[in-house]
């Protein structure tokens, strides 16, 4: 009987018991690596802008020649108003990541951002007696 053989690896190749048990492998366009994270937004050292998830962000301008492929894609789905819980589910970043590159984009004012529409949890008292009595008189 001969012992089993050891397979020869290169740093950072997976055993191959383990490539099998590892479960599903990332979907396409799904990024996994946190490096490539902080290569997109950078170190996010700086102040970040005060964004909502349902904060709508329009854009200003084209996307210039210096801006790096996600900022031209956001300021391409900007054409039309999208809160940023949106832009991160359609770019498939993290919410910190898409913060800190529409920060870039607000301090370059190439984008601005709008707070959304808050409505009140109860309408008016005078509101709805005028209602009702518009009501009554038809």
């Amino acid at each position: 009987m001969t012992p089993p053989q050891r397979q020869r690896r290169t740093p950072g190749q997976e055993p191959p018991a383990a490539a099998d048990s590892a479960g599903p492998a990332p979907k396409e366009g799904e990024i996994s690596n946190p490096e490539r994270l902080f290569v997109i937004g950078g170190d996010g050292g700086g102040e970040r802008a005060d964004l909502d998830l349902v904060t709508l962000i329009v854009a200003r301008a084209d996307p210039p020649v210096s801006a790096t492929p996600e900022q031209a894609a956001l300021l391409r789905l900007c054409a039309a108003p999208l809160s940023v819980a949106e832009l991160s589910a359609y770019l498939s970043l993290p919410f910190s990541v898409v913060t800190v590159l529409l920060t870039d984009l607000l301090a370059t004012e190439l984008v601005q951002a709008r707070a959304p529409i808050v409505r009140q949890k109860v309408a008016d008292r005078t509101l709805l007696e005028a209602v009702m009595h518009g009501l009554q008189k038809l």
